[in-house]
């Protein structure tokens, strides 16, 4: 007789295990514990074997029949129902092992080493938040381009163009990777090159006008907040530094003599490997800079941190309050923002004060190559480098003590 739920709920445990059979070789086998096990009882070539189709109730009476007829299909065909269970398995963990996300995560932990640890956290969350929810279980090798192309077009729907760009080198740089690995023949990236908008690049908003930049100049020996943060806001337009380099600034990186602030290349922008084995970054102080540090040497000159914090100085200056400070001088982020300073220096050393732009561009820690591709040494040019501080400094000066109705 075919067996039943209710016989099955009502079966008891022995002191041996005990067999109820269904039809078909199927039968469910009832352990002295009180589990049961579905199995399959089969002859190939004249042998007989079991192999198990699952536990109930995890598996159902009605699954375990179909578990059944799909062996023995098998079995009409001569292939052993054992041996084909352990290549699907096998077949499983192959394609576990070469999914996207395996093999993204490891590329990422193979390279990551090579950036900092900010920039490479921020590549892996985008791979986790954009891509991995939606290829990430896939062989990599039978992935196509409008897999990717749907999640890129998820972010473009969000208005993050450049979240989308990045994502898809990003995807392209794990493709590449699989290749060398072979586990991928082809990057299907390629095919999406123009599939997606181009960005706008946003520049952060700087004060390029003589005439604007004096009234904002104004604003900020005017300002009446803390001594430590109108001296950080002083000090941001002489230095060309961004204010997280500003911020983290420590006494012992200055030499106010001779004039010199050595900032060390780890707390420089730069990949890891600058950070690491890079020179230091050399930022020669205009007599404007001096004494504005002399000032707030006599407040926060025993402690670390040229510009503590407010609530701690043992902690640097939080990185929002330059711009709070912005803001409470009227001053909105469309119109200017503590890291456009660098972007002013850049147009206005360059056009008015006619400053060659390789000089400049060293001092703003940008990479300078010679006629022949080679990057000039961190330290060369320093006569002129200070000569380009000095007369920066007298420049802002000007503009900031000139008659704003003389312009």
């Amino acid at each position: 007789m075919p067996l039943t739920d209710t016989a099955i709920r009502n079966a008891n445990p022995a002191e041996k295990p005990v067999r109820l059979f269904d039809g078909g070789g199927l039968y469910i086998e009832i352990a002295p514990s009180g589990g049961k096990w579905w199995r399959l009882k089969y002859r190939l070539d004249g042998k007989e074997k079991r192999i198990s189709l699952g536990t109930y109730p995890d598996v159902g009476l009605k699954a375990a029949r179909e578990r059944r007829d799909e062996a023995r299909k098998l079995l009409a065909e001569k292939v052993d129902p054992s041996l084909a269970r352990k290549a699907e398995a096998a077949t499983r963990v192959d394609r576990a092992a070469n999914s996207f996300e395996v093999v993204a995560r490891e590329w990422h932990l193979k390279f990551s080493p090579q950036n900092s640890e900010s920039h490479s956290a921020r590549n892996l969350r985008r791979l986790e938040v954009h891509v991995f929810p939606y290829v990430g279980d896939r062989p990599i090798a039978e992935l196509e381009p409008p897999d990717i192309l749907a999640a890129l077009r998820r972010i473009e729907q969000k208005g993050n163009l450049e979240t989308a760009h990045r994502v898809r080198v990003l995807v392209g740089q794990v493709m590449r990777y699989a290749i060398a690995t072979g586990r991928a023949t082809r990057d299907i990236t390629a095919d999406l090159r123009g599939a997606i908008p181009p960005s706008r690049a946003k520049h952060h908003a700087a004060v390029t006008d003589p005439k604007e930049l004096g009234a904002l100049l104004r604003a900020v020996y005017g300002y009446s907040g803390t001594p430590v943060v109108a001296c950080a806001l002083k000090l941001g337009p002489l230095v060309f530094q961004r204010p997280g380099e500003l911020r983290h600034a420590e006494w012992t990186e200055f030499d106010l003599d001779n004039g010199l602030w050595t900032i060390p290349a780890g707390r420089m922008k730069r990949r890891k490997d600058a950070k690491e084995n890079g020179p230091d970054h050399l930022v020669p102080l205009s007599r404007q800079a001096v004494n504005v540090l002399r000032d707030l040497h006599r407040l926060t000159g025993q402690g670390r941190y040229v510009f503590p914090g407010a609530r701690s100085s043992k902690r640097p200056m939080s990185n929002m309050a330059l711009g709070a400070a912005f803001r409470r001088m009227g001053i909105d982020s469309e119109t200017a923002v503590p890291h456009g300073w660098r972007a002013t220096a850049r147009t206005l050393a360059v056009e008015n004060l006619g400053i060659r732009e390789e000089i400049l561009e060293m001092q703003l820690s940008h990479n300078v190559r010679d006629s022949l591709g080679r990057a000039y040494n961190r330290t060369q040019w320093m006569d002129q480098r200070r000569e380009l501080m000095q007369a920066w400094s007298d420049y802002l000066d000007k503009l900031r003590q000139t008659d704003p109705l003389a312009l």
